[in-house]
C-alpha cells in the first residue's frame, strides 16, 4: 500500500500535513507492507529536508501512489483519476462553492474518504482538528479583547510556534474582573477551556457566574442543556435536546446579560434555536461585548456573526442596531473574532496531533481488512458513483 502525502494547493495557503515526518517514521515500523512518498511542497511547516532526513522519499510521483493524503480540498485540475484521495472535502452539508468539486470527483472514479466522517462505530468523530481550533480561538478572543479596550497587545497567533508559546503570551497579560461565558463540551470548548486553565482563570458553575460578583477573571462552561429549555416547561437532557431539537428554545439570554466576552466552542445542527438573536443583541442588558466564534456559522445561532474573518485581519465589529459591519473599537459595537480556519494558525502542533489521530484509528484499516468499517463508513464515492451512506447528495450533485 503505497501512501502519498500530497501538496496543499488551496488558497490562502495551509500549512498542515496529514502525517509529520515522525508520524511517517511511525507508520513505516508499524506497517511493513506501507510505503511512503512525500510530494515536495514549499508551504508545509515541515520542509522536504525534514522528511528526507527521516528517510522518507520526497518526489513528484503522486501518480504511482495509491492512496493520497491531503488536508484541505483538492483543485479540480489537480485530481488524479482513479485515486484514493483524503482530504476535508466541505460537501456532506451540500455546501454549494464545492459542489463542482464532487461532481469532479465522480467524473474521475476518484474513491474520496473525507476526514470529517472517519467515525467510529457509534458514530464519533476519530480525527479532526478541533481542539486545535479551540486552543488557538480562546487566543484570539482575549488578544480582541485586550485590542478593543486597549489593554494589553498580544502577538497573532500564526507568529508563535504552538500551544506553548500562546500560553507564554497570555501569561503576561492582566485581565480585568470580566465574566467569559464558554459553550460547549466537545474538542473545540474543551481546547478554549484548556487555555483559560493554563492562565489561571478560576471556574464557576453556573449558578455562581450567574448570580456572583467577583473581585478577578472567571469563566463558566456550557453545553447545550445549559442554554436551552423545552418550550413546554418539561426538564429536558441533552439527549432529549438532539433528538428533538424543534421542542426547545434558547435559554442563553440569562447568560448574555452578565457576559463580558463570549467563546462560542459548541456544535450547531440544523433545527436547533439560535443562541441569541439580532433582537437580542439590541437590548439594552444585552452585556456582550467580545465574541470568539470558534464554530463560525454564517447567520445563524450567533447573531453577530455576519460573516467569517481571517488569519489576515481577524477582527470586525458587529453593529446592534443597524445589524451591520462598523469598527469594533466603536463603544456600541460588539467586537467578533470569527477565523473559520484557526488551526492553520498552529500548524505544527495541529499536524502532530491529528496525525497521531490518523495512525491510531485510519491506517490500521488498509492492513485489516476495515474489520471496524472505518474506511467503509467514511467513502462518500466509489466506482463513479455516491456510496449508499451519502446517496442523499445526490441531488446536490446533479443539479
Amino acid at each position: 500500500m503505497k501512501f502519498g502525502i500530497i501538496r496543499e494547493r488551496k488558497n490562502p495557503p495551509d500549512r498542515r500535513v496529514v502525517l509529520s515526518p515522525q508520524a511517517c517514521q511511525k507508520v513505516l515500523a508499524q506497517h511493513p507492507k506501507a510505503q511512503i512518498v512525500v510530494e515536495p511542497s514549499p508551504i508545509r511547516i515541515f520542509s522536504d529536508d525534514d522528511y528526507r532526513a527521516q528517510g522518507i522519499e520526497v518526489a513528484s510521483k503522486m501518480e504511482e501512489c495509491d492512496v493520497l493524503l491531503g488536508v484541505k480540498e483538492v483543485p479540480i485540475n489537480h485530481l488524479i483519476p482513479n485515486k484514493k484521495y483524503f482530504f476535508f472535502s466541505h460537501t456532506i452539508k451540500q455546501q454549494p462553492y464545492n459542489k463542482d468539486l464532487l461532481r469532479a470527483v465522480l467524473e474521475k472514479n476518484i474513491e474520496l474518504y473525507d476526514h470529517e466522517v472517519i467515525t467510529n462505530a457509534k458514530e464519533q468523530r476519530l480525527v479532526a482538528f478541533g481542539r486545535y481550533a479551540g486552543i488557538v480561538g480562546a487566543y484570539n478572543g482575549l488578544r480582541t479583547y485586550g485590542l478593543k479596550y486597549d489593554l494589553y497587545q498580544l502577538p497573532k497567533a500564526e507568529n508563535l510556534a504552538n500551544q506553548q508559546e500562546l500560553i507564554q503570551e497570555l501569561n503576561k497579560i492582566q485581565l480585568p474582573n470580566i465574566k467569559i461565558i464558554l459553550t460547549g463540551r466537545g474538542r473545540v470548548g474543551n481546547g478554549a477551556r484548556e487555555m483559560l486553565d493554563a492562565i489561571n482563570i478560576r471556574k464557576v458553575n453556573v449558578t455562581q457566574y450567574l448570580e456572583e460578583t467577583f473581585k478577578e477573571p472567571v469563566y463558566c462552561q456550557i453545553d447545550a442543556s445549559d442554554y436551552n429549555k423545552r418550550k413546554d416547561g418539561v426538564r429536558g437532557n441533552k439527549a432529549d435536546f438532539f433528538a428533538h431539537p424543534e421542542e426547545y428554545k434558547s435559554n442563553f439570554y440569562r447568560f448574555a446579560r452578565v457576559s463580558d466576552f463570549f467563546i462560542a466552542g459548541h456544535f450547531y445542527g440544523q433545527g436547533a434555536p439560535y443562541l441569541f438573536t439580532r433582537e437580542d443583541a439590541k437590548k439594552g442588558d444585552f452585556k456582550i461585548r467580545v465574541v470568539a466564534d470558534i464554530s463560525c456559522d454564517i447567520d445563524g445561532p450567533v447573531a453577530t456573526t455576519i460573516r467569517p474573518s481571517t488569519i489576515a485581519d481577524p477582527i470586525y465589529g458587529y453593529d446592534p442596531v443597524s445589524e451591520s459591519e462598523t469598527d469594533f473599537k466603536n463603544e456600541s459595537a460588539i467586537a467578533v473574532m470569527a477565523v473559520d480556519n484557526l488551526p492553520c494558525e498552529i500548524p505544527q502542533d495541529a499536524s502532530e496531533g491529528f496525525g497521531q489521530a490518523f495512525i491510531k484509528n485510519v491506517i490500521p484499516a488498509f492492513f485489516n481488512g476495515d474489520k471496524d468499517g472505518v474506511l467503509e463508513r467514511a467513502r462518500m464515492t466509489k466506482n463513479g458513483k455516491l456510496t449508499a451512506r451519502y446517496a442523499y447528495l445526490s441531488d446536490y450533485v446533479s443539479h
